[in-house]
C-alpha cells in the first residue's frame, strides 16, 4: 500500500492514505543503515501489520522531486507565506528572508496579505507595488468577508503546500475560511495523531482535498541563510535582473559600487526601497559571516 508522510515524531510516521486513512507506522531498519530518514511529505510503500489498529511498517521511500533543508520537508510544491495587510503592520524583512529561503530551495511562493479588510485603497496599492515585481504571485484577502478566498483554493487545489507567517495575521481563519470550497479531513488526522501521545509541535501535513495538502511551518522566525554565497543573493531579487547591465562593474553588488544600475533604478522609483534595503542588509550579514 502507498501514501504520504503527514507526520513524523518520536520514531513513528504517520502515512495516509486516501482510501484507507492514516496509518501508525514504523520505518524499517533498512533506513537507518543506508542513512536515509523518512520525512513528512514522503511518498512512501508500507506493509500493514494491523488492518483494525491502521498499523504498519514503512517499506520503500519512492523518489523525491525535492527536498527542503528548513523545514525538513519533501515533496513541496509551493510556499504560501501570508502575512497582515495591517495589524500587525507586516516585517517586510522578515517576508523578503523568507523569499529568498524558499527560492534559494527551488520552491516557488505566494505571497498573501490578509486582513485586507482593515487595509485602505492606499495600503493595499503599496503592497502590490513592493512586490508586485518581484516574480512572486500576490494574493489579498480578508477571511472575514471572503476576498480572495476562490483564488486562494484554486492556487492550492491538487497541490502540497506550506503555509508560513508570523503569529497574529490570520492564518488558521484564513485556512478553515476555505471550508467553503474545500472539505477540510482534519477530524480523524487529529484524531489519530493525539491518540499517538505525540503532541509536540513539528511539520504536520493535512489533507483537505483529493491530493491537495497543507502545512503548517513551525520556525517561521528563525530563518538562516547558512548556504547561501553573498555573490548569489541578487539573483533572488528578480526586479534587479534588468537593471544589472546597466552596472560599470561585472558583479556589481549593488552596494556600495559607483556606477550602480540597480542603484539608478531606486532612485528614479523603479525599484521598491523596502525590498533595495533588505537586500542591502542580508549582503551585508552573508559577507559579515563568511569573516568568521
Amino acid at each position: 500500500m502507498q501514501g504520504k508522510i503527514i507526520k513524523g515524531i518520536g520514531g513513528f510516521y504517520y502515512v495516509h492514505t486516501p482510501e484507507h486513512g492514516i496509518y501508525e507506522c514504523r520505518a524499517k531498519g533498512i533506513f537507518r543503515k543506508e542513512k536515509v530518514k523518512p520525512l513528512v511529505g514522503d511518498q512512501v510503500s508500507m506493509d500493514v501489520i494491523d488492518q483494525g489498529e491502521h498499523t504498519g511498517n514503512v517499506t520503500e521511500i519512492l523518489p523525491r522531486k525535492n527536498q527542503l533543508i528548513r523545514p525538513a520537508v519533501a515533496n513541496i510544491d509551493q510556499a504560501l507565506v501570508i502575512f497582515a495587510a495591517v495589524s500587525p503592520k507586516p516585517n517586510f524583512n522578515l517576508l523578503d528572508r523568507f523569499l529568498v529561503t524558499m527560492e534559494y530551495q527551488q520552491v516557488d511562493t505566494v505571497i498573501c496579505f490578509n486582513k485586507c479588510d482593515l487595509a485602505t485603497e492606499e495600503e493595499k496599492k503599496a503592497l502590490v507595488d513592493i512586490y508586485g515585481q518581484s516574480g512572486h504571485k500576490v494574493l489579498l484577502t480578508s477571511a472575514k468577508t471572503g476576498l480572495g478566498r476562490e483564488a486562494l483554493g484554486q492556487i492550492l487545489r491538487g497541490c502540497t503546500t506550506a503555509v508560513a507567517g508570523p503569529s497574529g495575521v490570520g492564518k488558521s481563519s484564513l485556512i478553515n475560511s476555505l471550508q467553503t470550497e474545500i472539505q477540510m479531513e482534519t477530524g480523524s488526522i487529529s484524531e489519530k495523531i493525539e491518540r499517538g501521545k505525540h503532541t509536540t509541535r513539528h511539520s504536520q501535513l493535512i489533507c483537505i482535498a483529493e491530493e491537495t495538502y497543507i502545512m503548517d511551518t513551525p520556525g517561521f522566525s528563525t530563518l538562516y541563510l547558512e548556504q547561501l554565497e553573498k555573490e548569489e543573493l541578487s539573483r533572488y531579487f528578480a526586479e534587479f535582473a534588468s537593471y544589472e547591465g546597466e552596472c560599470r562593474f561585472l558583479g556589481c553588488s549593488h552596494s556600495h559600487e559607483p556606477d550602480c544600475g540597480v542603484k539608478a533604478a531606486l532612485e528614479r522609483g523603479e525599484i521598491s526601497r523596502s525590498r533595495y534595503e533588505n537586500y542591502v542588509q542580508l549582503y551585508k550579514e552573508l559577507a559579515e559571516k563568511k569573516r568568521y
